[in-house]
């Protein structure tokens, strides 16, 4: 979200200075609309901050340039020259580019401030130096914004939520509330846990789809520029003699004609469709329609259920016993276990019955529909012997060792199943071009 500042005068007429964060300029005064009609003061500026690029002079003669956020060009120049600066030249930055960090650098950054604190080093002290020695730009920024918040008296949750486009939803998630869990250092290290095997998975995945994905794109680009033009010249060739084509020409033959004819549409269709069906899926009702029907998909469905579960009890486990207040763990845990489904019937069953009725946890999770009958029978020896939070992390470790297994087998399955399509469509462009080469036309005379 972007920062703005507010300028305004209450009814004394005195001067009245606020802060608020917002999508848009709009949603920023909206805001600051409900906030002016509850203090009662009149809105005079707003001002969005921004990046601005400088170059300064030192005493010495050195030039010096580097860039500055802030909410006008004016503070900038004020600031520089206060510090001895000569020749300031002061420019906005036209266009702010909010570039990601490498994935790889997020996880680097979770994992040595684990590792730091479980050395007992201040947290302070642990930004500051990742933050001089981070070599990616935007990381180093987040850094910097996150230390400086916290700093200013800002709560993790605070702090990090504001970073969630840089550094991702569920890690600011994690790392928000790992300040008030009581153990940082192991709310550090499950986050981390996390992210190298979800990182891990991404690139192995990557890596055993990269060549089948060419060959596909590549044949798919020969097959429709041998049906869409090569195919066709040699077909029509055959007619112009008033020969009748085999059945599977014929039929090749048609479907060319079909595909030059509504290319417009065809082409249409398939960037509209999906475009459409991934903004659907963006909503809130989308969100829930495909985390409910999702974990019931053959084979990828059950394995990324086990991993919500996963990270439910993972984060359950981090927070269970220094968070003080059991419902909001549960809470907490339902909100990163990316599944909206999941995370809703949480809220709305399990957390209600708890609160309302009295239910056991593990009682009111049952009547969710929402855990495996293995994780609910674990659950509930543990909640029987006191042994609820090393139970919970059993769990995590034996869906992570399970859906570990399982990805590398369905990532094996999809090379198995792009080879085998790959197979069937040389196959039928063999067939259709054997057929040809053995047609013989009748020629003038015969």
């Amino acid at each position: 979200m972007a920062e703005f500042r507010y300028n305004g005068l209450n009814a004394q007429q005195k001067r009245v200075i606020g802060y608020v964060e917002a999508k848009s300029r709009r949603d920023a005064r909206n805001k600051i609309a409900a906030l002016a009609a509850h203090h009662h003061f009149t809105l005079l500026s707003l001002q969005r901050k921004a990046t601005y690029l400088y170059r300064v002079r030192r005493l010495d003669g050195q030039s010096l340039k580097g860039e500055q956020s802030a909410y006008s060009r004016e503070e900038v120049e004020l600031a520089l020259r206060r510090l001895g600066f000569e020749d300031v030249r002061v420019q906005k930055m036209i266009f702010e580019w909010r570039l990601k960090p490498p994935y790889a650098d997020i996880i680097t950054f979770i994992r040595l401030s684990a590792d730091l604190l479980r050395e007992k080093l201040p947290f302070d002290e642990i930004l500051s130096l990742l933050e001089s020695d981070m070599t990616n730009k935007t990381m180093r920024k987040v850094i910097h914004s996150i230390l400086s918040d916290l700093r200013d008296g800002k709560d993790g949750e605070e702090a990090f939520g504001k970073q969630v486009y840089f550094i991702g939803k569920f890690p600011a998630k994690m790392l928000g509330v790992a300040s008030r869990s009581g153990n940082m250092a192991e709310v550090f290290e499950n986050t981390a846990k996390f992210l190298e095997r979800d990182y891990e998975f991404r690139k192995s995945l990557r890596s055993a789809l990269l060549m089948p994905t060419v060959t596909m794109v590549v044949l798919f680009a020969s097959v429709i520029f041998y049906v869409g033009y090569i195919f066709p010249k040699t077909a029509e060739l055959f007619l112009s003699f008033g020969s009748q084509l085999p059945p599977m020409t014929k039929a090749s033959l048609d479907l060319s004609h079909f595909l030059t004819r509504n290319i417009y549409w065809i082409v249409g269709l398939a960037v509209a469709i999906p475009v459409t069906l991934v903004r659907l899926a963006m909503t809130r009702k989308g969100q829930l329609f495909v985390g409910r029907y999702f974990i019931k998909l053959p084979v990828i469905g059950s394995l990324m259920h086990k991993t919500s579960i996963e990270i439910f009890c993972r984060v359950f486990h981090s927070m269970y016993s220094g968070s003080g207040e059991n419902i909001e763990v549960i809470r907490t845990s339902a909100e990163a276990c990316r599944n909206k489904y999941i995370e809703q019937n949480i809220k709305e069953i399990t957390i209600p019955l708890m609160v309302r009725d009295g239910a056991s946890f593990v009682h009111a999770l049952r009547q969710a529909r929402v855990f495996t009958e293995n994780a609910l029978s674990r659950l509930n020896a543990g909640a029987e012997s006191g042994t609820l939070k090393r139970v919970s992390l059993q769990i995590a470790n034996y869906y992570e060792r399970e859906t570990t297994y399982r990805m590398k087998a369905i990532i094996d399955w999809i090379q198995v199943v792009i080879a085998f399509l790959i197979l069937i469509v040389m196959t039928l462009l063999t067939v259709v071009s054997s057929e040809t080469a053995v047609f013989q036309p009748k020629l003038p005379g015969m």
